[in-house]
């Protein structure tokens, strides 16, 4: 039996402008085989969540250089929950201070992920997180 191909939808929320690091993430994901979703720069909560729910992703992964990341992803979740994707785990990439990792995992982000973070790392994080999500259910 063959494991499911996951979907990804990387995303750029807010007014952030760089988006080499999303770009890279999204190549290195569907070089690895995975589906890959890209929206393109400044998306809202709402535009995230639409694409999401859209096209049937199984994670979405947020790019944050801005430093918004502790208003943003509570937004993007609140989207996300709105449209019927509670289940849809988020993980964040970027700049982000070591201090808000905790209160982002207790927003319900599954992974964050800073500068130096292997591409071999998130896909495997992202395989792991599907496998798990398809074997509960």
């Amino acid at each position: 039996m063959s494991k499911r191909v996951p979907r990804v939808l990387i995303a750029k929320p807010g007014l952030d402008g760089h988006d080499r690091g999303a770009k890279v993430i999204a190549r290195a994901l569907r070089d690895a085989g995975m589906e890959v979703i890209y929206t393109g720069l400044r998306q809202t909560p709402e535009m995230i969540a639409e694409a999401a729910l859209q096209e049937d992703v199984d994670v979405v992964g947020l790019s944050i250089l801005s430093g918004a990341h502790m208003t943003l992803v509570p937004r993007v979740r609140e989207a996300l929950n709105a449209s019927g994707l509670n289940d849809v785990p988020i993980m964040v990439g970027g700049i982000i201070p070591d201090e808000d990792r905790a209160p982002l995992s207790a927003l319900g982000v599954a992974g964050v992920f800073g500068p130096g973070t292997s591409t071999e790392e998130i896909r495997d994080f992202i395989e792991r997180l599907v496998a798990a999500k398809d074997a509960n259910g």
